[in-house]
């Protein structure tokens, strides 16, 4: 048997707590150690990271388990919960960067260390790998909160590279631009927050339902007539939970065959489906008579 989507996204999360606890520490003391709030800003960002892709590997987990009597769909829907946790985390380090670098900005301090430079050049390559890393596991799985975890490292290379233009403006005009790796981790404050309605978003769309799944209800319509009976589809709604999704098809049939047949062509469409498009979690399949054969 294959790795699962739920198994992939949870070793995705692994990689990423794993990653941000060692960045965290090599931005932080190269941070104090070289001068330069922006890399201090960056560890901040990535401290946060570890919290949210913590809180990301537990939702995953969680939204494992199978159906009960109190949630007869599961518990998928704890990932959009979890993605506006992850962006809760986001807002909260660009408020802390944002005051941060404000006050040193007022506050005289030195010029960056030059060596500063290499290691955000290494962080940079990094967190770039890593989003496009994690960012093809959650369109395999289909995870919003994994996407949510893919921006944070994409958010983290950002920001990695304007403490990089900073430091790099410091160090070459000198005196009078010591701050200018502070309004860099401004900045990049500035984009964290921009990001985090970019995450915010569909998972809201998620929660509320909203129909963003055209491609899907297409390929469901095209599926459904090749069952031999089904004469066509009316009303298809699809919602996203976690990553499957629930399915509510109406499904036209020859209104003169009996109650039992329209029965098992129901079962006969559910399986079809759930074979083609796995994705799909819970089906519901209504039957329509035909208002053409029953004129025949």
């Amino acid at each position: 048997m294959g790795v699962t989507n739920e198994e992939t996204a949870i070793k995705s999360s692994y990689f990423s707590i794993v990653g941000n606890i060692l960045l965290a520490l090599i931005k932080g003391s190269a941070g104090i150690l070289g001068n330069s709030y922006a890399l201090i800003a960056d560890a901040i960002e990535s401290t946060a990271d570890i919290f949210s892709s913590t809180f990301v590997l537990l939702g995953l987990k969680y939204a494992q388990r199978p159906p009960d009597k109190n949630h007869p769909y599961g518990h998928t829907r704890i990932e959009p919960l979890i993605t506006f946790l992850v962006v809760a985390f986001l807002v909260t380090s660009a408020t802390i960067i944002a005051y941060e670098s404000i006050i040193n900005i007022q506050t005289p301090h030195k010029v960056p260390k030059a060596w500063t430079l290499i290691v955000l050049g290494v962080i940079i390559i990094w967190k770039e790998g890593s989003y496009r890393y994690v960012s093809k596991k959650a369109a395999v799985t289909n995870s919003s909160s994994l996407k949510a975890d893919a921006w944070h490292h994409r958010s983290d290379a950002i920001t990695s590279v304007t403490a990089f233009i900073g430091i790099s403006i410091a160090l070459i005009f000198g005196k009078g631009y010591e701050t200018a790796d502070d309004w860099a981790a401004l900045f990049a404050s500035a984009f964290i927050l921009y990001n985090s309605y970019l995450i915010f978003r569909p998972a809201l769309g998620e929660i509320m339902d909203e129909h963003v799944y055209d491609d899907l209800v297409e390929k469901i319509c095209d599926v459904s007539l090749k069952v031999d009976g089904i004469l066509g589809t009316e009303k298809c709604f699809v919602r996203k939970a976690g990553m499957k999704y629930h399915l509510d098809l109406h499904a036209t049939v020859n209104g003169k065959i009996s109650v039992e047949e329209g029965h098992d062509l129901a079962h006969k469409l559910k399986d079809r489906l759930h074979n083609e498009l796995p994705q799909l979690m819970n089906i519901l399949i209504h039957i329509e008579p035909d208002t053409l054969s029953d004129d025949a």
